[in-house]
């Protein structure tokens, strides 16, 4: 467990994000397997916690010790504090210390483990590793399946994954990393040559999970949020100064994973911030106008010459438009000419139904002079 403690104390920021999005749903349960797979990913839940002030609270000293590193004994402080505040009582492990410290290790660890190997899926698949690892975590007490899991290497897609992502059971620590050749395999302590034991896919007639994955544990924690990383970015730049929410969209624009998305896409992209002003032309309360996988594909027939890393130019046609064109109450064309350049057209929409701003066209203008000021002539034409 050390190496895995170690890098609590080094919180990174898809495992922040990955546990964000839980603390986002607090959902009141009885039992903890009143949730199961996915909706584990999206909601922070403490059994027998049914109130939502309690869970607030005891989310957001989880979030204190992932985001800042804090440690077990300032969680066991906040936890006995909160628990006293709210009058929380009749809960598993109450009534001795050996209990209670027990169920205090538990809703820790879960959490970052959880919310660790959730950000690290999100980072391995940006990564694009041609294969992943299964390491053990060097428990104590080694559970004999996960060790012989230990080192197999596998694509990003096998079955295997689906379902034995870890962590596998309560306290599991074992882990996943990325390799690209058959070296780098042996570099992170993984071997090319190992195969899954047989009949590593049936199922235990108790659990109804794979053999050596517990009840409940039979996902990958973050694989149906990866998605959902996006999300949580769309949320923040909505909320953070103009420029610091323009270069967090602008990283993940430059990421190896839009290349993939917009190969095919699914849901929606954030592409770009507006500023007040321009979010004004349109009569929308947002700043974060996304690219929708409809939009993705048109972009991909109607302007095949735009590779994914001509996106990242999205934003620096919006901030520095040398015309801004009204088409209509909800609609602005953005024109940005550029000395020596070809420069682009970019066009917001603002749908007040799904209460989004969408970027539906991107293009660039014309390398003739005389054709790109017909272009603009044309464009300006059509202004409200």
């Amino acid at each position: 467990m050390s190496d895995i403690a170690a890098s609590f104390r080094r919180p990174f920021d898809a495992q922040v994000a990955a546990y964000r999005r839980r603390l986002g749903n607090l959902v009141p349960t009885a039992r903890w397997d009143d949730l199961s797979h996915a909706e584990h990913d999206r909601a922070f839940v403490v059994a027998g916690a049914v109130k939502a002030d309690l869970l607030a609270d005891l989310g957001a000293a989880v979030d204190r010790a992932i985001s800042e590193g804090t440690g077990f004994e300032a969680f066991k402080t906040s936890f006995r504090t909160i628990v006293e505040q709210h009058g929380w009582h009749g809960w598993t492990g109450e009534g001795t210390a050996r209990g209670e410290a027990w169920r205090m290790r538990v809703i820790y660890r879960t959490n970052m483990l959880t919310s660790y190997a959730a950000g690290r899926m999100a980072q391995l698949v940006d990564g694009k590793f041609k294969f992943w690892v299964y390491r053990h975590g060097n428990a104590l007490e080694p559970r004999l399946l996960h060790l012989a899991w230990n080192g197999i290497a596998l694509p990003p897609d096998h079955p295997f994954w689906a379902t034995h992502y870890p962590p596998n059971d309560w306290g599991c620590t074992c882990y996943v990393t990325g390799a690209r050749t058959e070296a780098g395999i042996r570099r992170v302590g993984g071997d090319p040559g190992k195969q899954l034991p047989d009949g590593w896919e049936g199922l235990n007639p108790k659990t109804g999970t794979p053999a050596g994955v517990g009840k409940g544990w039979d996902y990958a924690p973050g694989a149906s949020a990866v998605d959902d990383v996006l999300a949580t970015v769309k949320a923040k730049a909505e909320v953070l100064p103009p420029q610091i929410a323009a270069d967090l969209i602008q990283s993940t624009v430059q990421m190896d994973a839009f290349a993939d998305w917009f190969a095919a896409p699914r849901g929606n992209w954030p592409l770009l911030r507006l500023s007040d002003a321009d979010a004004a032309l349109v009569g929308s309360q947002r700043r974060v106008a996304v690219l929708s996988a409809d939009s993705a594909v048109k972009q991909s027939l109607n302007h095949s010459d735009l590779v994914p890393d001509d996106y990242a130019l999205a934003q620096a046609v919006v901030d520095h438009a040398t015309r801004r064109i009204k088409q209509d109450a909800r609609t602005v064309l953005f024109i940005r000419e550029v000395d020596g350049d070809q420069g682009h057209v970019l066009v917001v929409k603002a749908v007040v139904e799904n209460d989004e701003l969408f970027v539906v066209s991107f293009r660039r203008l014309s390398r003739d002079a005389a054709r790109r000021d017909r272009d603009i002539r044309n464009l300006l034409r059509k202004a409200e």
